[in-house]
């Protein structure tokens, strides 16, 4: 099981809490991604921290708190806070590489979701996805609880120093995520990638959630699959800019699948996932037909199962590192998670999920925190 940390407190505080609690692992996410950037952008120190200062204005216009628990994640670990700030535009720093410099490559970034609503699981709402990216991450992620004095109470599965991943929250919000690409990505400032991610964590309704993503110009693409424990789920693409570049899907069948292309018809952009993740459209396929295949309910057995399919291996929904490619470009599932949002539970695969265990996460506790949105009806 990958390390659990709670933090407490104010944002500053939070973040100092996790760094200090992380802080090995937190090094080695600054270190791993320094090899990274001068790998695949070509890029090296000095010019990574200057790229990355370029988003601490929109970060702290979107919301000066996650610019303050960057400032405490660096103090708590001690390292820079443009270390920091650099590894959570990870994304962005990558994508500005890859648009200025033809010689530069964005590594494959991938990950297979899913949310299915009461009427297909027999029960509550599940969320699940695989999580691929680059092996060094099997050494650096961690699973962050955090109380705060500000919002909801949250816990996302996330790379050490990096403010969130995929979660859920006190107010039954739970967030799974894929990464996409389209030729509007060229890395400039805006709200980056992860920043929006912890921003939909701290949504006390479901409606917050695509406010937070419309909330100033995002710096990148990526799809977030929002569902809640009410029993509704939705799916919004997201291309770099404002409101009017959110593209926003509903359950086919009380059921929404997604890997790493545009799929939304409203789309109008040029979407260059071909080239950077090939498999998308395979793995897209592989889960369709798992799911038609089904003989029963898609229940959290169901997701465990497909969450480790081998099909079209190394490449497949569960991912394997390709021999081929040099250690800085190998990539796996380095985690898969079965969310249960009504419940409060997280089914955690910590490492490839068809030898990793699902290892259930009871946070009924931990998340029971009441949403001032939430009072019951009078009268």
């Amino acid at each position: 099981m990958y390390p659990r940390i709670s933090v407490e407190g104010e944002p500053r505080e939070r973040g100092r809490q996790y760094g200090e609690a992380a802080r090995e692992r937190v090094r080695r996410s600054v270190e791993a991604y320094d090899e990274v950037f001068a790998a695949w952008a070509r890029w090296d120190r000095a010019k990574v921290r200057e790229e990355a200062v370029r988003f601490r204005a929109p970060i702290a216009a979107h919301g000066a708190k996650y610019l303050e628990e960057i400032q405490g994640i660096a103090e708590g670990a001690g390292v820079g806070e443009e270390d920091i700030l650099a590894i959570n535009v990870r994304t962005e720093i990558l994508f500005a590489a890859s648009a200025r410099d033809a010689a530069a490559q964005l590594p494959p970034l991938e990950c297979s979701s899913f949310a299915a609503l009461p009427a297909r699981t027999g029960g509550a709402p599940l969320l699940g996805q695989t999580w691929d990216w680059l092996v060094h991450t099997f050494d650096t992620t961690i699973v962050l609880e955090a109380r705060q004095d500000d919002g909801p109470d949250y816990v996302t599965v996330v790379e050490a120093g990096l403010l969130a991943k995929f979660g859920l929250n006190s107010a039954g919000v739970a967030l799974v995520t894929n990464a996409l690409v389209c030729d509007a990505d060229r890395g400039e400032p805006g709200v980056p990638y992860h920043v929006l991610l912890r921003s939909i964590l701290d949504a006390e309704v479901v409606s917050d959630a695509l406010g937070a993503l419309a909330r100033g110009a995002r710096a990148s693409s990526a799809n977030y699959l929002i569902g809640h424990e009410d029993g509704v789920a939705l799916d919004i693409e997201a291309a770099p800019g404002d409101s009017a570049r959110l593209f926003v899907g509903y359950p086919d069948r009380d059921l929404l699948l997604h890997t790493n292309h545009f799929r939304n018809p409203g789309f109008d952009g040029r979407d260059v996932a071909a080239g950077a993740m090939p498999d998308s459209p395979f793995r897209l396929a592989r889960l369709e037909q798992l799911v038609a295949a089904a003989p029963g309910p898609l229940d959290r057995a169901f997701w465990t199962s497909t969450l480790g399919d081998h099909a079209m291996f190394p490449f497949g929904v569960c991912c394997h590192p390709d021999p081929r490619e040099a250690d800085t470009g190998r990539f796996a599932s380095v985690a898969a998670a079965v969310v249960d949002p009504r419940e409060r539970m997280l089914w955690l695969a910590s490492g490839n999920p068809c030898t990793a265990p699902f290892e259930p996460l009871d946070y009924g506790a931990f998340l029971s925190k009441p949403s001032p949105l939430h009072a019951p009806l009078t009268g």
